[in-house]
């Protein structure tokens, strides 16, 4: 369980976030979604420890990130955005830093290597941005841990590539597993995240399970636009509208109208929610 009670973060006078209180539980994988620059990646280098709350706590079973303790570092796994081209084969590089993580796996590693379609034996220096991706992907899985923050995994991946990338997450992470995704491409990850949240600049607009959402708005892929839609889209399929569900009706939430939803009814879908 990782607690976040009245988190405050600033880049010097730019105050970044500003008393964000939520809860993540194992068992979930979190879509963290966000406009650019609303502080996405700084909530994950606070919550893996690389940064130091400037106001209030963050605590992981107990122990606070920042403290870098070795029980816990070897419990959780950061994969930034950009990811390091070492200068060493990728079946090298998994013997080596799987040594840092108790429950690393070496065979489980090379299997997901190979269920991603990229060669053991090839430097990593020397792959292409998207198998570089995935070999770090595939490392990060192999370690075994308990809470994983993953900021953009899908960017630099193909088509095919994604569609692995969601198979491996269920398939490698356990029911006692923390998992934050941090992502612009909510369609690549639809079906995989659960519950979602949406920080907006300094605060949380929506912590929510996929149920709670459609409990609460209704995605209407009908022709007519409802009187009170908070957002409508037309899409070469049909219209996709969202509105308040009054009536308790069940719909399959979009996730790409969701945010367009929230971001452009902020207040109106904070007070919802809360």
């Amino acid at each position: 369980m990782i607690e976040v009670k009245d988190l405050s973060f600033s880049y010097g006078s730019q105050e970044v976030l500003k008393n964000i209180s939520l809860s993540l539980k194992e068992g979930n994988i979190y879509g963290l979604l966000g406009e650019n620059g609303v502080g996405k990646t700084t909530l994950l280098t606070l919550l893996c420890g690389l940064k130091k709350p400037q106001g209030g706590t963050i605590e992981t079973d107990g122990r606070k990130p920042y403290s870098r303790q070795p029980s816990l570092l070897q419990e959780q796994f950061y994969l930034p955005e950009e990811v390091s081209p070492v200068h060493e084969r990728a079946d090298a590089f998994g013997k080596e830093a799987g040594a840092l993580w108790p429950n690393f796996d070496l065979e489980k590693y090379l299997y997901i290597l190979s269920e991603f379609e990229v060669e053991s034996k090839k430097r990593m220096d020397q792959m292409s941005a998207g198998q570089l991706k995935k070999t770090w992907i595939a490392f990060a899985l192999a370690c075994g841990v308990r809470h994983y923050f993953m900021d953009e995994p899908t960017n630099g991946l193909d088509i095919p590539s994604k569609m692995q990338f969601r198979k491996a997450i269920m398939k490698y992470t356990s029911e006692e597993s923390t998992v934050v995704i941090s992502t612009h491409q909510v369609r690549d990850l639809e079906e995989l995240i659960d519950p979602i949240i949406i920080l907006d600049k300094k605060s949380v607009l929506v912590n929510a399970s996929l149920e709670r959402i459609g409990s609460l708005l209704y995605f209407d892929y009908g022709k007519e636009v409802h009187p009170k839609a908070l957002y409508t889209e037309q899409t070469p399929s049909g219209m996709v509208q969202v509105y308040p569900n009054a009536d308790g009706r069940e719909s399959k939430v979009n996730l790409e109208a969701l945010f367009n939803a929230v971001h452009m009814n902020k207040e109106a879908v904070k007070s919802l929610f809360d």
